[in-house]
């Protein structure tokens, strides 16, 4: 099933949470300020939606695994960041027919076709690639269900702002570069991580009614609604007028309409 629109999301969220996955990533800087010529790839962050656990991929930790100290990582950079596309593929492969949950990840500069482009530049092979039809803009369905103008720029720190505060291990763009400059990849990796983990939250307080944006309205007010106590309350008397219908049509049936004069 495709997923093209706000409804379709969450609808599918509520009714098949274990077909949805959310990744984000962190990388080198976008700009032309690299030793490359396009930024590398040093953590991926992977949260499985039905059960609320994380999967990540990181440079300290392949680095770690593969012997490497950290005044050596920038000569063997390549060989850290083959192993760490491989490792993210090897889990991808079985998984391609999920819906993938990202975060403007939508293009070779920033996204899944800039994470096949460093893997099939380093090991000279082929990805197995995620279908666009599988990968789902949270931005886009934010956009589409609130307006466009549900947070400030930057729309990911101001939505964070606005539920709950910027958390401790957050870091803007800017902040990650320097982080990479300075080899603090363990704090680029704690960024995306605590990033899935906001994205996830995000989408349950969508589906609870309860996410707070610059256009707070009505439509919260809806999604509030539909989740309260009179919404149960008025299915529990939806569901007691059915019977009750069904009682008097099966009385009806057998012994005549009481309500017929005679």
């Amino acid at each position: 099933m495709s997923i093209s629109t706000q409804r379709e999301f969450f609808a599918e969220l509520k009714k098949h949470p274990d077909r949805f996955y959310i990744i984000h990533y962190s990388c080198q800087s976008l700009y032309d300020d690299n030793e490359g010529l396009s930024p590398r790839v040093t953590s991926i962050a992977i949260i499985y939606y039905g059960t609320d656990q994380a999967v990540s991929f990181s440079t300290h930790s392949i680095a770690e695994e593969l012997g490497i100290a950290r005044p050596d990582v920038p000569a063997r950079f390549d060989e850290i960041e083959i192993r760490l596309l491989q490792t993210f593929y090897d889990f991808v492969r079985d998984r391609r027919d999920k819906y993938w949950v990202h975060w403007n990840m939508r293009n070779i500069t920033y996204g899944f076709e800039h994470i096949e482009h460093r893997y099939r530049t380093l090991a000279h092979m082929e990805p197995p690639i995620i279908p666009v039809e599988q990968r789902i803009n949270l931005n886009d369905m934010l956009s589409e269900r609130y307006g466009s103008d549900y947070a400030k720029h930057p729309k990911m720190t101001d939505l964070m702002e606005m539920n709950g505060g910027r958390h401790r291990h957050f870091l803007t763009g800017p902040e990650e570069v320097q982080a990479f400059i300075q080899f603090e990849f363990i704090r680029m990796h704690q960024s995306t991580l605590c990033k899935v983990g906001f994205f996830r939250s995000v989408i349950q307080k969508v589906i609870e009614g309860r996410l707070v944006t610059c256009t707070w309205g009505f439509s919260n007010f809806i999604d509030r609604l539909f989740d309260s106590r009179l919404a149960r309350a008025i299915g529990f008397a939806a569901s007691v007028f059915t019977l009750a219908t069904i009682i008097y049509s099966v009385a009806a049936y057998f012994f005549g309409n009481p309500l017929r004069p005679h």
